[in-house]
């Protein structure tokens, strides 16, 4: 298999905004100027933020610290993969505890679109390049499962609801 990607960043970012819209994520750009904005436009109710997100980038909104109590979560993301169509947050204090990205009904990630990779080779060099040791968790669109009869249930994991904003 391959592990190093030959292809252009934009086509890459084309590949990561085509398989999330497959998985039924809402997929949006923005600069870091118009991300307040667009942020304060996706979010409906309390919102939990992590820590370590960028001041530049926080909403308006009513931000709650329970996680319970939050309809939205905004967070960032360490890397994601074009090929896999998947989101890796560590932990990171930009992207919180994992808690708070499994249990409010709405994730908002921000991806910036530097850390998109092809290959997941690559999104683990970046993983591993961290040296982290905490709980990752990888997404691939919103929660989802299917039934015995296969009828897809969202929001049984985690967020019924996925709006990625790839920054940059």
């Amino acid at each position: 298999y391959r592990r190093q990607s030959a292809a252009g960043a934009d086509e890459i970012r084309e590949m990561l905004v085509d398989r999330l819209v497959d998985y039924r994520a809402s997929v949006h750009s923005a600069s870091v100027s118009e991300l307040p904005a667009l942020l304060d436009s996706l979010i409906s109710g309390p919102v939990v933020l992590p820590d370590g997100l960028d001041p530049q980038w926080l909403p308006l909104a009513e931000e709650v610290a329970d996680p319970l109590e939050a309809a939205c979560v905004v967070t960032s993301s360490t890397v994601s993969c074009a090929e896999t169509g998947t989101i890796i947050l560590t932990g990171q204090p930009a992207e919180g505890r994992r808690e708070i990205s499994l249990i409010p009904d709405h994730h908002i990630c921000i991806v910036p679109a530097e850390t998109i990779v092809e290959l997941f080779p690559e999104a683990w060099e970046r993983v591993a390049a961290a040296g982290l040791d905490g709980p990752i968790t990888m997404i691939s669109g919103p929660s989802a499962t299917s039934d015995i009869e296969l009828e897809r249930v969202e929001g049984v994991h985690g967020p019924r609801q996925l709006d990625v904003v790839i920054l940059g």
